[in-house]
């Protein structure tokens, strides 16, 4: 890998972590086409450069994040009374119970699923399918009748399940939370707030433990210039990703996602077998 790989796959993981279509798999597609091996390092990068877009998101719904958090801790003595909880307070419970599932996973599925990105193809493959069958029931069965105001621990728990498909098997995180949301009645933008709100501690989380097993990287010192480039890319358009997300669903569905994600999905899956 070398500072131009960096840079792309930057912006490859910008633009497509918060639009549905799998950051993981795009960036596992790119790095086959660059000849890159599927080593420690690679998949070191494709982890820790989503601190990238972790920044992006950040930046962009800092206000929320802030007002979540501080009225969450101003009220942590009053969860005998939930319902009486201020929403903000409401809404970092939620995310509390929506993340635990997932950590789960990613902790004790760690080694599987770092096996599966030897196999970069098959695992993009999987991770389209996946992101585009979700989609498509989303789009098919919710009613997209609900705001975000009268979500409840069980709406947090099942969008918190869906998100483990993200981490194993594999599938677009946004994808399947933003599914989740729908298929639990959310209209599209409210689902995809949640859903974007409730990848910060996951995302966190991901890159602070993959930061600790940097120093099995061989060539450390030249490595991290690779990943500050792409951390830095992926920052600045992601924050586009996100905007213009959020501004797409306001009035457009996800069938278009669904579709791309099977037709490249296929495409993977014919270049897996086809060698």
């Amino acid at each position: 890998m070398n500072l131009f790989h960096a840079f792309l796959l930057g912006i490859i993981q910008g633009l497509t972590e918060f639009i549905p279509i799998s950051s993981t798999a795009h960036v596992l597609i790119a790095q086959c086409f660059l000849g890159i091996p599927a080593d420690e390092a690679a998949f070191s990068f494709s982890v820790l450069v989503q601190l990238g877009t972790l920044l992006a998101l950040i930046v962009y719904f800092w206000k929320d994040l802030f007002a979540i958090f501080m009225e969450t801790l101003k009220n942590l003595g009053g969860l005998r009374d939930f319902k009486s909880l201020p929403e903000n307070a409401k809404m970092g419970w939620y995310i509390v119970i929506a993340t635990i599932p997932a950590l789960l996973v990613g902790y004790l599925l760690k080694d599987a699923v770092e096996a599966l990105f030897k196999t970069p193809m098959l695992q993009a493959s999987i991770r389209l399918f996946a992101a585009a069958t979700l989609l498509a029931l989303a789009e098919t069965f919710g009613k997209r009748s609900r705001k975000l105001t009268s979500m409840t621990w069980l709406d947090a728990l099942f969008v918190g399940l869906m998100q483990v498909i993200a981490v194993f098997p594999g599938a677009s995180r946004s994808g399947t939370t933003i599914s989740g949301g729908m298929l639990r009645g959310f209209d599209r933008p409210s689902a995809a707030r949640f859903a974007f709100l409730m990848s910060v501690p996951v995302m966190l989380a991901a890159g602070a433990y993959e930061a600790l097993d940097l120093r099995k990287i061989a060539n450390l010192g030249s490595f991290l210039p690779l990943l500050a480039v792409g951390f830095a890319t992926a920052a600045f358009f992601g924050w586009f990703a996100i905007k213009w997300l959020l501004n797409y669903l306001n009035k457009n569905s996800l069938y278009v996602f669904a579709a791309y994600c099977a037709v490249v999905g296929a495409i993977c899956i014919a270049l897996q077998f086809l060698g």
